[in-house]
């Protein structure tokens, strides 16, 4: 399981949030996360809050719609009495976890609560997470007739060795058959890919970057794979069961991705996603990257309103306790000041393909841009518009990049 919750202020007890978050609230887009901690097996390499059946401990898969169904209500009243206009959520993302590990009903009647609690605009993204044994052509027709638009499949990869080393279950042959029934619902389809597994080679990722490719989905992410400390693999990694993933090789599957999916018609809008157009860039995921307010929904998700953010507590059952008793599930927040804001704003916005305006930088960091195309990290043609925007060398180096803007 997950670290600690980082430390903050603690969460009021009714979740009522400062006055000062209604400022500016009518520019800023609203969306909802809703988090589904339940897996079957723990990959080894994830530290996400996830659970599976032997460590709940009293919690129960079977309730936990009517728990979410319970803070989505304390979220509308939270929003209402902070003085918040009525902003129906432009997106809302199922993620997890495996949020289909759950029947297609208690993802609809999650969906059904935001609804009628706080409202989906006409047009929204309503996109699910699914593991691509969890689902069948059923299932997602069920779910694409609620509402739900999109849907995001964990493939990884396509090679059986990277994904008994990733502890992955699914087998790779199951991609297609998803896909297509995806298509059939008229659901849009995203694959994530993940790079970097102790033991993959080059031609390996090229056979699961153009697999993915030849599925035709409307987006891809390809995440490096990053070891986190007190998972499986890294304790497979200090015991000398593995080798550490190397940062040469990672930066060569980033290039060799983006050559492919370049070449196949995918271009990048972030860091590590690639869309064939802006129709079907991920605006939920966008929507964190430039500062929007989201509620997120579950055990250890975090929300964002109006410069306030805070997180619930991570055990499923301790959350079922917090609700049951008329309690928000809110662990602790903090209010974020302006240069807190400012130095998150420059490290999100420099990884999207539109990039950061160059006069939200401070002196140094507006100084620093000229360092930075030198270097040819930053494109020179953006910045004479006014543009801070990663070549693909600064991709590569984006936390780099940030360090010299934040100055």
């Amino acid at each position: 399981m997950a670290g600690p919750l980082p430390l903050a202020d603690p969460a009021p007890r009714d979740g009522l949030l400062p006055d000062s978050v209604a400022l500016g609230a009518e520019d800023r887009p609203f969306g909802v996360y809703v988090h589904v901690p339940f897996c079957t097996v723990r990959c080894g390499y994830c530290d996400f809050n996830t659970y599976t059946a032997t460590e709940l401990r009293g919690a129960s898969q079977a309730d936990y719609a009517t728990q979410a169904i319970g803070e989505i209500s304390l979220a509308a009243d939270v929003l209402e009495r902070a003085g918040l206009p009525e902003r129906p959520a432009r997106t809302v993302f199922f993620g997890g976890g495996t949020p289909t590990l759950l029947p297609a009903s208690h993802l609809v009647r999650m969906l059904d609560a935001i609804r009628s609690c706080v409202g989906i605009a006409d047009g929204a993204e309503v996109t699910t997470e699914a593991n691509p044994d969890s689902v069948d052509a059923d299932y997602l027709a069920e779910l694409a007739e609620a509402g739900f638009t999109r849907v995001s499949f964990g493939m990884q990869s396509a090679v059986p060795s990277v994904l008994a080393t990733l502890d992955r279950t699914h087998d790779p042959e199951r991609i297609p058959v998803v896909v297509e029934a995806a298509r059939a619902a008229g659901l849009q389809v995203s694959l994530d890919l993940i790079y970097g597994t102790p033991g993959e080679t080059l031609d390996d990722w090229r056979t699961s970057v153009e697999t993915a490719v030849a599925q035709r989905p409307d987006h891809v992410s390809a995440y490096a794979l990053i070891v986190e400390q007190g998972t499986k693999l890294a304790r497979r990694i200090r015991s000398g069961q593995l080798e550490t993933p190397s940062d040469d090789l990672q930066a060569d599957m980033y290039e060799l991705a983006d050559e492919l999916l370049g070449r196949a018609g995918y271009s990048w809008y972030e860091v590590s996603n690639w869309a064939t157009g802006p129709a079907f860039r991920s605006r939920h995921n966008l929507s964190y990257w430039t500062g929007s307010d989201w509620w997120g929904v579950g055990p250890g998700a975090h929300s964002h309103v109006g410069g306030v953010r805070w997180w619930n507590v991570k055990h499923p059952a301790a959350y079922a306790a917090l609700l049951a008793d008329g309690a928000s599930p809110a662990h602790g927040r903090e209010t974020l000041d302006d240069a807190t804001r400012l130095v998150e704003r420059i490290l999100l916005e420099t990884r999207i393909v539109d990039g950061l305006a160059i006069d939200a930088l401070p002196s140094e960091g507006r100084v620093a841009v000229a360092g930075l195309i030198a270097d040819e990290l930053v494109n020179a043609e953006a910045a004479l518009r006014g543009r801070v925007v990663l070549t693909l060398r600064g991709r590569l180096l984006a936390d780099a990049v940030v360090r010299r803007l934040v100055g």
